[in-house]
């Protein structure tokens, strides 16, 4: 237990820390592409896949590691993968944002986040089990890209560094725009760790790492899987509620790790302090938190379970959910944000 304990507070601080630092958020990502034309972040997310998948194909060729082989579960991925991008933008962040903004102070995170637990809870154990369970049950034989295709993982994982290669190095040649730059208060490592502002890319490398150390140290426990949130979130609220010691493992310490790593990040940087939004939004953050849980459930994980970690193992589930993650997503944006424009535009062109 002390083994467990330690290891996954010790990959969740650094995890925690490293996003609230670089401010790497999902759905901030998904909906700047739409929104601002601004693809950098939505990069970002392909480098840590990138970078995961040579890492976690190593480990599985040297034998420290080995994935299941479940199949595609193709209906629960398409539907919960559309529903969490829908409650991703109603509750304000993906679900690994919505823990280290919870570190930061936002009450709507908070509500978000026990939303989220909530609706994942509910979906694993509680009274949305069995519509759940008849979702996921339709699914093809195949797992893995590669093993529809009948080629090498090592084939695609060259063929997915090659493009995000060409696509980072096209970013890097782009004018720079100016930026504004407060004169530093701090120095040396101070000054790196919680004053300078990161790059995407930076912090993409840092936690594309995390995501890979975090294979090896799950595994340790008896864990055999990397980066994953919604069922650490689930049996957190389950295990409160029930007592079931069973349900704490790795994951439970690595979610709870991600809040103490971001709360310290905050502290350090001075961006802590307690946000109280208005009603409206509250409303929406739970509700969006509750249907992110139910759909990160149903589709087999989050942003960072299917969008980060199973993708860089090239299974279906993985990069079908990183799809309707997106259509959910810019259905959600259109409705909240972009109808919204459109019609204050239009009032004032009035």
């Amino acid at each position: 237990m002390l083994q467990m304990i330690v290891l996954g507070i010790i990959c969740g601080l650094l995890l925690g820390f490293v996003l609230q630092r670089g401010r790497f958020c999902v759905v901030g990502a998904y909906r700047d592409l739409l929104i601002a034309k601004d693809g950098r972040m939505f990069l970002a997310t392909f480098i840590v896949i990138a970078i995961q998948s040579v890492g976690v194909y190593v480990l599985r060729d040297t034998g420290i590691i080995q994935f299941g082989n479940d199949g595609f579960p193709w209906l629960g991925t398409i539907l919960g993968g559309f529903i969490f991008g829908i409650g991703m933008v109603l509750a304000g962040g993906c679900a690994t944002g919505t823990w280290y903004r919870a570190g930061e102070g936002m009450i709507g995170s908070w509500v978000a986040l026990f939303g989220y637990m909530l609706g994942a809870a509910m979906t694993k154990y509680g009274v949305w089990k069995a519509t759940g369970d008849h979702l996921v049950s339709y699914r093809t034989s195949d797992t893995y890209i590669h093993e529809t295709l009948n080629v090498s993982p090592w084939l695609l994982v060259i063929v997915l560094i090659i493009i995000v290669g060409i696509l980072v190095i096209r970013e890097f040649k782009k004018p720079k725009l100016p930026m504004f730059k407060m004169k530093p208060k701090k120095t040396g490592l101070a000054h790196i760790l919680f004053e300078k502002r990161w790059h995407p890319f930076v912090t993409a490398l840092l936690v594309g790492l995390i995501a890979i150390v975090a294979w090896p140290l799950s595994a340790m426990t008896g864990r055999m899987f990397g980066l994953g949130i919604t069922t650490p979130s689930a049996n957190i609220l389950t295990f409160l509620i029930t007592g079931d010691d069973a349900l704490i493992d790795w994951g439970t310490f690595l979610v709870l790790g991600i809040f103490l790593g971001a709360f310290i990040a905050a502290k350090g940087s001075g961006e802590f302090r307690w946000r109280l939004p208005d009603m409206k939004t509250l409303r929406n953050n739970a509700f969006g938190g509750m249907i992110m849980g139910f759909g990160a459930s149903i589709a087999g994980g989050c942003t960072i379970g299917n969008g980060l970690v199973n993708s860089a193992l090239f299974a279906w589930q993985g990069w079908v959910a990183i799809v309707f993650f997106l259509l959910g997503t810019w259905v959600a944006a259109y409705f909240t944000i972009i109808r919204k424009q459109k019609s204050s535009s239009a009032s004032k062109a009035a």
